[in-house]
């Protein structure tokens, strides 16, 4: 079982590897050894590890967060790598990403998971486009659970897109990053952190700020994603960020009869529900978008058989 910390705890293990780097031994951060870059995105390296001095024949079973020494000056990027703390250890759902251990009051910051077996549903859209309409309804209720837990301690999750969501390969949908996640009092718009990936799948009001995001916020991210599993693109498509932000918050999205007109009319009603503008016309919170989930997923795997 692994320790909880806030700060990063000295290791007799660590001074050993930083002055053994020029023998290429790997390297320690805190208390836990990095066996191996693995990916790395704009603010973060993520790596396999284990904890310093264990036997170097114990499996690396966790994935370490460090936050680019780039940004461990900046206040924003600090504050996603202690936002992802606080939730990720208050909030305990088996469909949302759980933290083990942070460093987060002084360099280098860092977060500590379980390390995943599987893939991003990204990773798996970009290989077969489109998905039968049992699995993305079992996908999105998976998603739907973790933003349940999330709503239920008062926070929105702030970046639900195919590249959050990590599937294993049994079909277990785990909702990741919760670096940007926010409690539904607080005010700014999301245009500072708005790449071409994030916005193609963020709010009108997350985007404006005319509208208070909250939970329905999530709701309409996670619509975008599921009409991108049944129709094979995502609602809007874009060559820049002004143009995408602009159908987001005034174009309609694409008939999805007309692009998947195998589907039943009620899982086309739900996702036209999902990506309506206006929050007051989507479903308002977690339970009932399950509510109308369930029965449409007990449906669409019955046909299977």
């Amino acid at each position: 079982m692994v320790q909880s910390e806030t700060d990063s705890i000295p290791c007799r293990a660590e001074s050993e590897c930083l002055a053994s780097a020029a023998a290429e031994r790997p390297r320690c951060v805190g208390p836990w050894e990095l066996v191996s870059l693995e990916a790395e995105g704009r603010l973060a390296q993520v790596y396999r590890a284990r904890p310093a001095g264990a036997p170097a024949s114990q499996p690396a079973r966790y994935a370490l967060k460090l936050l680019l020494p780039k940004w461990q000056q900046v206040p924003q990027a600090v504050d996603t790598i202690r936002r992802e703390a606080l939730v990720g250890r208050t909030v305990r759902n088996l469909h949302l990403v759980s933290i083990l251990a942070a460093s987060v009051r002084q360099a280098p910051y860092f977060v500590v998971m379980p390390w995943l077996t599987g893939t991003t549903l990204a990773q798996k859209l970009s290989a077969r486009r489109t998905f039968d309409l049992a699995a993305a309804l079992w996908i999105t209720r998976q998603a739907a659970e973790a933003l349940g837990a999330l709503h239920a301690a008062g926070w929105m999750h702030g970046d639900v897109k195919p590249s959050n969501l990590f599937i294993s390969p049994e079909g277990h949908v785990t909702l990741l990053d919760l670096g940007f996640a926010r409690r539904p009092e607080e005010t700014g718009s999301a245009v500072d952190r708005c790449v071409l990936g994030t916005c193609r799948y963020m709010a009108p009001e997350m985007i404006t700020s005319a509208i208070r995001a909250d939970i329905r916020s999530d709701i309409y991210s996670l619509g975008t994603v599921l009409f991108e599993m049944l129709a094979g693109r995502p609602p809007f498509l874009a060559e820049n960020l002004a143009e995408l932000a602009q159908q987001h918050c005034q174009s309609r999205p694409p008939e999805l009869r007309r692009l998947a007109p195998h589907l039943p009319a009620g899982v086309i009603r739900l996702v036209r529900e999902m990506l309506a503008k206006q929050p007051l016309r989507r479903p308002q919170d977690p339970g009932e978008l399950i509510d109308r989930l369930v029965p449409m997923e007990i449906a669409a795997f019955a046909q299977r058989f």
